[in-house]
């Protein structure tokens, strides 16, 4: 009998195929936001009173957080700045892959639509010797496993 072992949680990449294709746009320090929740609607029947139905009605996604070591020349940072600055929302697709040992797939997400709707920077203090992390925050419509 073999054992299974999941996979390691520390190995992935995030691309942005219509943005950049970069290796330093890939590499990010983490990755939240990857869940969905079924929000559901209470139905009281009639005559009965232990309890109400509750029926699904849609999903809700949470934001995508991403965060890294600050980038000075970024595609990704670029087409943040743009929406920011500019107001000019291009959504676009990102592929987020859970890598093994030999940097191979072994699960995808596709997250659709996505556009940003926050950035930040660590704060900066010269009495900590700290990396400077930026953290971007993504809005999407949803996302399927490929």
């Amino acid at each position: 009998m073999t054992g299974y072992y999941p996979p390691i949680g520390f190995h992935f990449s995030v691309e942005f195929p219509e943005i950049s294709s970069s290796g330093n746009d890939q590499q990010f320090q983490s990755v939240t936001g990857l869940s969905v929740d079924i929000d559901t609607e209470e139905v009281a029947e009639g005559g009965e009173n232990r309890f109400k139905h509750k029926i699904p009605v849609r999903t809700k996604y949470p934001n995508l957080v991403l965060k890294r070591g600050l980038l000075v020349d970024s595609e990704v940072i670029k087409w943040c700045r743009d929406a920011v600055e500019n107001f000019q929302f291009k959504p676009t697709g990102i592929i987020v892959k859970l890598l093994n040992e030999k940097h191979e797939p072994l699960v995808s997400w596709s997250i659709v639509h996505a556009y940003p709707v926050k950035w930040s920077l660590v704060d900066l203090n010269a009495e900590e010797s700290k990396l400077a992390i930026e953290t971007l925050e993504l809005t999407y419509n949803y996302f399927k496993v490929i």
